[in-house]
Parts: C-alpha cells; structure tokens; sequence
C-alpha cells in the first residue's frame, strides 16, 4: 500500500498567507482612493488649461498661451459658426472676433457642470474628455455686464510629447434664453 501524505500548513506559513492576505485587501481597499487621487489630479489639471484657454485668452484677449495648449492637429465645431480646421485658423478666429468686437465678452463656467474622464490604454493615461457648460456675458464700456447666451462644450485633450494639447472641441446647444 502506499503511504498516504497528509498535507500540513505550519504555523509559520499560516503567518505567511495571513500577511498576504492582508496585504491583498488593503491593496484592494486602496486602489479607488489612488484612483480618486488621480481623478483629482487629472481634474485640477484640465481645470488649470480651461482657465488658460478661458479665463487667459477669451475673457482678456491674451492669446499667447493658445500657442502652448492648442495641438496643430486641431478642429472645433460649434453649431452655429460651423468649423474651424486648424489652430492657426482658430487664433486668428479669436483675435478677429471675440478681441475686435465693441464690447468685452467674458465666458464664466456654469458651477457643477465640469466634468473629467481620463483616456487610457493599457492603463496609461493619453487623454481626457472634458465636459462643462457655460455662461456668456458683455461688458460695454460705462454700462453694467449683461448676459448674451448659454453653451455646452466637450473638450478632447490629448498628452503630446508629454504636453497637454486641446485636440478637438464641440461648442453646441447655444440658447440665448439662460437656463437654470
């Protein structure tokens, strides 16, 4: 007859697996918080280009840091002055329009309506879509700011070169009739 072997876990290896499993559940109960962290940072961070594309450029007409954020590759569509095809054409747009009219235009973001979803593959991060609404005012000169419309925009940003850059915007669902 064969001998028969019992299987037998000493008291160390009990301390073993007892370590890694340990290990296991607190890695596990800490990856949505590393997640959350990243989310914030990624979050902060579009935060940070928006405030150069809007509250740099657009609302003040300083177009230098468009230069830096904007991809060469780039195109807008808004729903009601169509597309826009490349950077160089959406400078000069901006220049043109928004820094030559009589009046100031000034974007301010709808509070709660920004939003974040990062872009991976293979879980490295190569983009993110942004979403928000805003409102738009005119600052006339001696008279008080007024409201002149409301819109959404989604914003494809793109890591190029290690470098943010707004690839792709959709300016749609313009309104002049504000919306709560």
């Amino acid at each position: 007859m064969k001998a028969l072997h019992t299987f037998f876990i000493s008291r160390d290896d009990i301390r073993l697996y007892t370590a890694y499993f340990f290990i296991c559940i607190i890695s596990l109960l800490m990856m949505p918080q590393a997640g959350a962290q990243n989310q914030a940072a990624l979050e902060q961070e579009i935060r940070s280009l928006d405030s150069l594309l809007f509250d740099v450029a657009f609302n003040t007409c300083d177009l230098s840091p468009l230069e830096e954020i904007i991809s060469e590759d780039f195109e807008f569509y808004h729903d009601q002055g169509g597309i826009t095809g490349s950077k160089s054409e959406f400078i000069e747009s901006i220049k043109n329009n928004i820094c030559s009219i009589n009046y100031r235009p000034i974007r301010r973001m709808v509070p709660g309506s920004f939003k974040v979803y990062p872009l991976a593959s293979n879980g490295a991060l190569y983009g993110a879509i942004q979403e928000s609404e805003h409102r738009f005012f005119a600052q006339e000169e001696n008279k008080p700011e007024y409201f002149t419309s409301i819109a959404r925009m989604t914003h494809l940003w793109l890591l190029e070169n290690e470098q943010w850059k707004l690839k792709r915007v959709l300016s749609y669902d313009h309104s002049g009739e504000d919306r709560p």
